[in-house]
């Protein structure tokens, strides 16, 4: 009988363990490519929940204040997919390559995305028009 609880237990333990959210990023990087001064900054990524539990996104924080991460408010059911906003300040001229990173309860968290690209000079758009 003894032997019987230690095997139930250890079978209960496994299945609890084996009960989590997993995060999976459709892209890990989002290439802004060539961006004019002060144009959309707003980027998104798609991820999906590919675990068994709802997923929580606890916070994303970003490597400096001219990227501003918006993670979901509400758990995303597994199957389910949901989106990470990005708004990058395209004010900054000059190459942009940042990294978000995002806590979440999903195996592995956190977890690190990147974006990437290049915001042009503000004149950049008047003398490629000439």
């Amino acid at each position: 009988m003894k032997n019987f609880i230690v095997l139930a237990a250890f079978l209960f333990a496994g299945i609890a363990v084996q009960a989590q959210a997993k995060i999976e990023f459709k892209e890990e990087t989002v290439d802004y490519g060539e961006v004019e001064y002060g144009g959309d900054g707003m980027r998104t990524f798609e991820f999906t929940n590919t675990g068994n539990e709802p997923l929580v996104i606890e916070k994303a924080t970003a490597t400096c204040g001219c990227t501003v991460p918006e993670k979901p408010e509400e758990p995303i059911a597994p199957g389910e997919t949901g989106e990470l906003k990005v708004k990058y300040n395209t004010r900054k001229v000059g190459y942009i390559r940042k990294t978000i990173t995002v806590y979440s309860n999903a195996e592995g968290s956190p977890h690190a995305v990147k974006i990437k690209g290049k915001v042009l000079e503000k004149d950049t758009k008047s003398v490629l028009e000439k």
